[in-house]
């Protein structure tokens, strides 16, 4: 469940907002017919994207009116379920969990717009800040809301939580991912090692994630 969950932005922005967890302001797109409204109430620039895809696949960032049909048509090809959210200009962060514990977040510098597939798989001019750089309080802060939005979606084990700083410095939740990279450019490992735990180690700590769930009565 936290997996199919948190794969689902639409639905994981709704469960963190009802937690009290802040995520940037959005607008679910149905087709070409909301997008006038949508603008109307987000302003430009705008990020359109599938609800239920993952690498950044079909995201685009619009920073002109005549643009945003177009956008809306790539993240449709893709996904029926499409949302747009009021862009965030700050810094991008992640917390990594580890059976129930945060591990030191990371600052995310992308060369590019936006931290898009080609920046997370492809290039290697990212930046990669870890430690991230943040006051100790703000470091603990984040990594309450990181551990606060995996448990609002059911999510157990292994994880992310991924944030944008607005421009007062408030962490809003952009998303949290069940199933993240264990790549060279992977940021788990990464806030793993930082930690101070092997890749060996957390590989092995993950696995032990799996047999520590107790079996519900009718379970076999």
């Amino acid at each position: 469940m936290g997996s199919a969950i948190g794969m689902d932005k639409l639905r994981t922005k709704r469960l963190a907002q009802a937690v009290g967890i802040a995520t940037s302001d959005y607008v679910e797109l149905t087709n070409e017919q909301d997008l006038e409204a949508a603008l109307a109430r987000l302003k430009l620039p705008l990020i359109v994207k599938p609800a239920t895809q993952g690498s950044s696949v079909g995201m685009t960032k619009v920073e002109r009116a005549q643009d945003f049909a177009a956008a809306y048509r790539v993240a449709a090809a893709v996904d029926h379920s499409v949302l747009a959210e009021a862009w965030i200009t700050g810094a991008e962060y992640t917390v990594s969990i580890l059976n129930d514990r945060a591990l030191p977040s990371i600052r995310i510098q992308p060369a590019k717009t936006f931290y898009d597939y080609e920046a997370k798989y492809l290039r290697n001019d990212t930046l990669y800040f870890c430690p991230s750089g943040l006051s100790k309080p703000a470091e603990e802060h984040l990594a309450a809301l990181g551990l606060a939005a995996f448990a609002a979606v059911g999510a157990e084990g292994w994880g992310r939580a991924d944030f944008m700083m607005d421009a007062a410095g408030r962490p809003q939740l952009l998303e949290v991912n069940t199933v993240p990279g264990m790549t060279d450019h992977s940021l788990v490992p990464m806030a793993a090692k930082a930690a101070g735990i092997s890749f060996d180690e957390l590989v092995w700590r993950i696995l032990e994630s799996s047999f520590t769930r107790v079996p519900l009565r009718g379970d076999t």
